[in-house]
């Protein structure tokens, strides 16, 4: 069953989305060779705490952490450790607040120090896979046009597309109805409708869409062992039309940041 959001509600998960969006926009003031997820891990916590959020991952399904942070190869749902990250990693931060009942859940792809060519163009075209997704969204249009768009220009680009995860519905659970594949059919799915909030989350492999899971029972991985990327925004349909929820504003401002410190 798919809950449809009062206006009131949309406001509520937009508040819990930014307080993600500025987790991930101190987060990229922190990332940087030495650093570990486990560190990046606790100063998520302590901040979303600090802006009167729980975090949403921690407990959730028995999830450890309050940040899932995959490293290269891991595709999502990395456990946070203390294995320092070495320039040319890439580092996806997935993360979610709960304010007044409802979630915010939003990632974000970082480059550690200089990244190779192809795993830079790798970040590029997923992120703008999440643009064309969003694109997609309006009110008479189906789930599937969604996944269409992602799913054309990742492999446009010779990427892999991940078939075993998808988005989501949002509210007052993290993953609620409907599910929105990054692949797909134009016109098939759902059709969307006034009050819809979901979460479009493209993950693109630089090499096979075939991933596995580990034996920790969370992180997911690409099967050839090449790099992932993952980017998440949370978006509501207000008027007929895509209202983006989250932001990448933060991040954006504390990456500009630490380049002219460089």
């Amino acid at each position: 069953m798919i809950f449809y959001k009062t206006p009131e509600e949309i406001e509520l998960i937009r508040e819990s989305a930014l307080i993600v969006s500025k987790t991930l926009g101190m987060i990229a003031s922190e990332v940087q060779p030495g650093v570990t997820p486990l560190y990046l891990d606790k100063l998520a916590e302590a901040f979303i705490r600090d802006h009167g959020a729980e975090p949403g991952f921690l407990g959730l399904y028995d999830f450890p952490n309050s940040l899932c942070t995959s490293v290269n190869e891991q595709v999502v749902h990395g456990i946070p450790n203390n294995r320092p990250l070495e320039s040319g990693d890439i580092i996806s931060v997935d993360c979610g607040a709960k304010k007044n009942g409802f979630y915010g859940d939003h990632a974000y792809t970082f480059a550690i120090g200089e990244v190779s060519p192809d795993i830079q163009k790798l970040l590029e075209v997923t992120k703008e896979c999440l643009d064309l997704g969003i694109a997609q969204v309006e009110a008479g249009k189906r789930i599937g046009d969604i996944g269409f768009a992602i799913q054309q220009h990742a492999e446009k680009h010779n990427f892999g597309v991940v078939r075993e995860l998808v988005g989501h519905g949002l509210g007052k659970l993290m993953h609620e109805k409907p599910e929105v594949p990054n692949y797909g059919k134009r016109g098939r799915g759902v059709v969307m409708k006034n009050g819809l909030v979901i979460a479009i989350e493209p993950m693109i492999n630089l090499g096979t869409r075939r991933v596995k899971q580990l034996r920790d029972g969370w992180t997911i991985i690409a099967s050839d062992k090449k790099p992932s990327a993952h980017f998440e925004h949370d978006v509501a349909i207000v008027n007929g039309k895509a209202e983006v929820l989250s932001t990448f504003e933060y991040v954006e401002k504390a990456l500009a940041a630490k380049a002219t410190t460089v």
